[in-house]
């Protein structure tokens, strides 16, 4: 996928190379205590998203990560270096989650916290949630609209524990697949302490009918700490005019931001949910690459694909883009086993029952990015214990670009025959 170069240190402006000097200091004092980064590492997580529920599965956004362990704090107008050394660590791992676990964090400390992190300006319409105990799958956030005496902009911070090493880790590392989500550049680096951040410089709307720009530092730690901080050049993330150029923070800044030690805190303050402590099933993440290979088996001759999947997707999930001669068409598949617990929501008024019990629904619809004159056509295909089979197919090579053709390169005929393929058993 392709990423935006880093450039040289020669390049690079004062706050960028202070930037550098932090982080690295941040990663040697993390190296006092590696032990207890690899016992953090074996917890599991807590709050993994239930993803299997979406109908398609797009690109997910790329995420960033931050550290554990060296305090860090970077002055927004000045040289700056770690303002304090880290904290002595607890005698075990989990005796300083369940400290944490033990405080209070409510809306007022989030939104505080963000305005406190911010560089100096104005602040209006904060809002925010804290730590619920009574809900553990709650995501704290806050957001406020800040100006920096340049135009309002709308900047947020949202954060949550994911599995280490696990999908939704793995996804918020991963720039997203541009047949799903335009970007001008994302970036991808490594802090010395192994946790990852990825900053990506996109729109609010993939099909830019407003040209809202909406940027993002996405931050998981070794451990599970998992930030998301997002910036837009207005006041709102829609329906609001568009106030400045660009957002307020550089990526350099929109790093720092998410990287700070007090976002952790909060993730350590969320309760554990024995829900989410168990490895997901081993049917939960399939293999991407033999459903790519089977959907391209299954495509007639007659269409060439000329077009898949980057990679980055959901094991269950996966795409490639044909053309018949008369213009590129996107065809996307999931494949989902025991669904039989939303069967009802998904085959209703209009379905149909064929002769072994398997359930099928067809739909056109228009696409589901808005876009003037795309067309979705879907067939959707669940056996009766649950094995669901759905594909769609849009007269566009992507789902936010303009139509390249009338009608989808694959019938409904034939995207009803791909889906009840006894392949998919495989």
């Amino acid at each position: 996928m392709p990423v935006e170069q880093r450039h040289s240190d020669s390049d690079s402006d004062p706050f960028e190379r202070e930037l550098s000097a932090a982080l690295h200091h941040a990663g040697a004092d993390f190296d006092t205590d590696r032990a207890a980064l690899a016992a953090a590492g074996t917890v599991r997580g807590r709050r993994l998203r239930q993803r299997r529920r979406a109908a398609v599965l797009g690109g997910a956004a790329g995420v960033a990560l931050v550290g554990v362990g060296g305090a860090l704090a970077v002055s927004w107008d000045g040289p700056s270096s770690p303002a304090r050394p880290p904290a002595a660590a607890s005698s075990t791992p989990e005796a300083a989650s369940s400290a944490a676990a033990g405080r209070d964090v409510t809306s007022d400390d989030m939104i505080r916290t963000l305005e406190k992190l911010l560089p100096k300006g104005t602040f209006g319409k904060a809002q925010g949630r804290g730590v619920d105990k009574n809900e553990p799958l709650v995501d704290p956030y806050a957001q406020v609209v800040y100006d920096d005496g340049h135009g309002a902009a709308a900047v947020s911070v949202a954060v949550n524990r994911v599995l280490p090493g696990g999908y939704d880790a793995r996804q918020a590392t991963r720039c997203p697949d541009k047949v799903y989500i335009p970007y001008d550049s994302c970036v991808t680096s490594h802090l010395p302490d192994a946790s990852v951040v990825t900053v990506m410089k996109g729109y609010e709307y993939p099909d830019r009918r407003v040209d809202t720009r909406l940027w993002t530092a996405n931050l998981v730690s070794p451990d599970g700490h998992h930030v998301t901080v997002s910036e837009w050049n207005a006041a709102a993330e829609k329906d609001a005019p568009i106030s400045r150029e660009q957002p307020p923070l550089s990526a350099a800044r929109l790093k720092v931001l998410a990287a700070a030690k007090e976002w952790r805190e909060v993730v350590d303050a969320i309760p554990e949910d024995p829900r989410q402590t168990q490895e997901p099933p081993a049917n939960v993440e399939g293999d991407g690459k033999g459903i790519e290979q089977t959907l391209v088996s299954l495509i007639p001759t007659s269409v060439k694909v000329v077009g898949r999947a980057k990679g980055d997707d959901d094991g269950q999930f996966t795409y490639v883009v044909v053309d018949d001669g008369h213009g590129r068409s996107l065809v996307q598949i999931n494949v989902q086993p025991d669904m039989s617990d939303v069967a009802n929501q998904l085959f209703g008024a209009g379905s149909e029952t064929l002769p072994d019990g398997t359930r099928v629904a067809e739909h056109k619809a228009p696409g589901e990015k808005g876009v003037a004159g795309v067309v979705m056509w879907t067939a959707d295909t669940m056996r009766e214990d649950g094995f669901r089979v759905v594909i769609s197919a849009f007269n566009a090579d992507t789902q936010h670009s303009s139509p390249t053709r009338t009608a989808p390169a694959l019938t409904m005929k034939q995207l009803r025959a791909i889906a009840l393929s006894p392949r998919w058993r495989s």
